[in-house]
């Protein structure tokens, strides 16, 4: 049956959606090796300008590799907690878990490779930025495939790119677009971590959708 003609897909896909969660406790369960290579193969689905593909993967297998970035974005985070003018929400902050570097079983750090080969430069002429928004397309992508087999994902963001970068000493036309945590939830839930413990909830999204 092809997916335009399957009735089920639509409310699958809704319940994908609504259970998809950023992901900071992990389960001390491993992920299959099968599983991550399936995952990234899934990833690799994603829609990108041109057909480029720009999407580079590196899987961060070293422990000392993983110590250092795990040490950098703990710096980042007391950073950003002491630029919270509200003594509240700086205390809120500091109390939140912002990552799952160290307790994650896999981490992956996602770059987009700027000039790539593939897709001749077709689309991005007067946007090339689009390069890069296929790169979170695959993100996106491998996202929801891994909710979908029961695995958890964690976006890291508060980090210095520059010196991810220099970390993974990837080639210098890559630009990093996502330290990403991944491996089995320890707790889901339906309802968002930064929603359970006060720091913003989903809002309606009329206030989103403007008409011209």
């Amino acid at each position: 049956m092809t997916p335009e003609r399957d009735p089920d897909l639509a409310g699958q896909l809704d319940r994908l959606l609504r259970w998809r969660r950023d992901v900071r406790h992990f389960a001390a369960r491993p992920v299959a090796e099968a599983d991550m290579r399936d995952l990234l193969e899934t990833a690799a689905l994603a829609p990108s300008v041109g057909n480029a593909q720009p999407w580079r993967f590196v899987r961060v297998r070293s422990a000392g590799l993983r110590g250092a970035l795990a040490d950098h974005v703990d710096a980042c985070v007391a950073d950003a907690a002491r630029d919270q003018a509200d003594p509240d929400r700086r205390n809120l902050y500091s109390s939140l878990k912002l990552h799952g570097l160290r307790e994650a079983p896999e981490l992956l750090a996602v770059f987009c490779d700027d000039h790539p080969q593939a897709g001749h430069g077709l689309g991005i002429a007067t946007m090339p930025e689009m390069l890069r928004y296929s790169t979170v397309m695959a993100i996106h992508t491998l996202w929801l495939a891994a909710r979908a087999r029961g695995i958890g994902l964690g976006w890291v963001s508060i980090l210095d790119p520059e010196t991810v970068f220099a970390m993974l000493d990837v080639p210098g036309d890559w630009a990093l677009i996502a330290l990403l945590c991944v491996g089995y939830p320890a707790q889901p839930s339906l309802t968002p971590e930064l929603e359970q413990r006060g720091w913003q909830k989903r809002e309606p999204m009329a206030g989103r959708v403007i008409d011209r």
